[in-house]
């Protein structure tokens, strides 16, 4: 296989995803801040959202190399209950899914939701959501 053709995707994955959800003005307006996050500076304000864990695997055709990333994404609020949260995931969810993503060196194909959940912090006022994605892209002819 050729080097330039064994690329990891997670990265190029994270950056579109984190570009797409602040270049929606209506999220952008329902958080603090810059709202979207890799790492989340001390001290910054609820509620945002973090790109979070992902998971990568091959996704060949016969034509071309393919990958195949799932990605969670995590919302955190201190709003009393998961109504915040749960607007603000609803909100990334139409934005991510079944839209086309700007994925560096990668031909986006699609992203689709699998599930959304709640959880409960340790902290009694922090409320956590999450919605996982399976991100496929591909990039140049196989042979």
């Amino acid at each position: 296989m050729s080097d330039q053709f064994a690329k990891d995707a997670l990265l190029p994955i994270q950056v579109a995803q984190i570009q797409a959800l602040r270049a929606d003005p209506e999220l952008m307006s329902m958080l603090s801040g810059d709202g979207v996050f890799d790492h989340v500076p001390e001290g910054t304000p609820r509620p945002y959202i973090v790109v979070g864990e992902a998971i990568e695997t091959p996704s060949n055709s016969h034509q071309r190399y393919g990958k195949q990333a799932v990605a969670t994404n995590h919302v955190w609020s201190e709003n009393k209950g998961y109504r915040e949260a749960l607007l603000i995931l609803n909100r990334m969810v139409a934005v991510l899914e079944q839209q086309p993503l700007m994925v560096e060196g990668f031909h986006h194909v699609s992203t689709k939701f699998e599930f959304s959940q709640t959880l409960r912090d340790p902290d009694p006022k922090i409320r956590h959501a999450l919605a996982r994605f399976r991100i496929t892209v591909q990039q140049g002819p196989r042979f």
